[in-house]
């Protein structure tokens, strides 16, 4: 650190940090990621159009950064020195229902992008 200031090396090298420990530490974060990288597979065997990879993109985005948030928030709560208290338990409780309105979303905007395309796999649907 030069004059107290993060180098750019240092500040991606702490958010890197920060991904590994949210991937080792939380389930629900490596479930996420599974999901991505499947959803990924799928959109690439369906090869989906720019604008809905550009959907399918916002929507794992969004539901793994409402996980990290979700994540840090419950790391503090657990931090040394830290007492139970209702409004902890609300925020915590707030942060869960963020990833659950992220993960809802997500999953509609999969259903409107892959479910056409199964319905046509299956027979039971045109894909346009």
């Amino acid at each position: 650190m030069r004059n107290g200031r993060r180098t750019w090396q240092r500040k991606f090298a702490d958010a890197f940090r920060g991904c590994s420990r949210a991937f080792r530490s939380q389930s629900s974060f490596a479930v996420h990621v599974t999901v991505a990288v499947i959803v990924v597979a799928a959109a690439a065997w369906f090869r989906v159009t720019a604008v809905e990879w550009c959907l399918l993109t916002l929507a794992i985005g969004g539901v793994l950064v409402a996980e990290v948030f979700n994540t840090a928030l419950e790391s503090l709560a657990r931090g040394p020195g830290s007492r139970r208290h209702p409004r902890l338990r609300d925020a915590l409780d707030m942060a869960s229902a963020a990833v659950l309105v992220a993960a809802t979303t997500a999953a509609v905007v999969g259903v409107v992008v892959f479910g056409p395309r199964l319905l046509a796999l299956v027979g039971l649907g045109d894909c346009n």
